[in-house]
């Protein structure tokens, strides 16, 4: 049976009330795996504890890029202990990705960043938005990020919505990184005007990208919703349901 999993950036504001309440919820839901987005102020025991007692894996963590920069040795040992089995670079500032060399730069690091990682026995992904996919010489800024690091150092978390909302194709672009895409973001869209939708109430092919993931390789699925018009709980217990029909 498959296993999903659910981003916590989806509850960040039910996190900041109730971290260890709100993980609970997620498990009762259905999900069986996380991947953070900052830990509440919580010590890495206290993390792994909640996580043992609630039933949830640590699949992944999104650390932010100046942190993985500036404090390397201290991410790892954190997340480490916690257990996470991947650390995602989630994002990049406007001021980070102005031209191709910035991304030749961050190349580099994440090239670093990756091999610390492999090193501590941590899985390292780059995760994409939508500017990722804007071009530099006839070159996807992602392409290009893939194309001057080692797969095994630097591996995608592909956010198949993002690359959709790009105008590009998620599927074939997942098949296009067969082996080196182990993770991927399911989210939806509605038709009106782009915006977040339920996973299975918008307009992607969520059965055939779930598929597609699945054939590049992908071990871990995570639901994730920028933004819900309803409560976010809601809004993963019906994403969830929906995958359980769809997959």
């Amino acid at each position: 049976m498959d296993k999903w999993g659910i981003a916590l950036f989806t509850l960040r504001d039910e996190l900041a009330k109730d971290f260890k309440g709100t993980l609970a919820k997620v498990k009762e839901i259905g999900y069986a795996g996380v991947e953070f987005a900052g830990f509440g102020g919580h010590s890495a025991s206290e993390i792994k504890a909640m996580l043992e007692e609630v039933g949830l894996e640590a699949w992944s963590s999104h650390v932010p890029l100046a942190q993985l920069r500036e404090s390397l040795d201290d991410v790892l040992a954190y997340h480490k202990e916690v257990g996470v089995q991947y650390i995602v670079c989630p994002y990049l500032t406007p001021e980070e990705r102005q031209a191709k060399d910035d991304y030749l730069e961050l190349a580099k690091d994440l090239e670093t960043i990756g091999n610390a990682c492999k090193e501590a026995g941590i899985g390292f992904c780059y995760h994409n938005h939508d500017f990722e996919l804007q071009t530099f010489d006839g070159e996807y800024a992602l392409d290009l990020l893939l194309s001057q690091t080692t797969e095994e150092h630097v591996q995608l978390e592909c956010d198949t919505y993002w690359v959709e909302f790009a105008g590009v194709d998620a599927k074939r672009y997942m098949n296009q990184y067969t082996g080196r895409v182990p993770m991927v973001h399911l989210k939806d869209m509605k038709a009106t005007d782009k915006s977040f939708a339920e996973v299975g109430e918008g307009t992607l092919d969520i059965k055939d990208i779930i598929q597609a993931g699945k054939e590049a390789g992908a071990r871990y699925f995570f639901v994730e919703q920028d933004i819900c018009e309803r409560s976010p709980l809601e809004s993963i217990s019906i994403s969830f349901n929906n995958i359980q029909r769809l997959s």
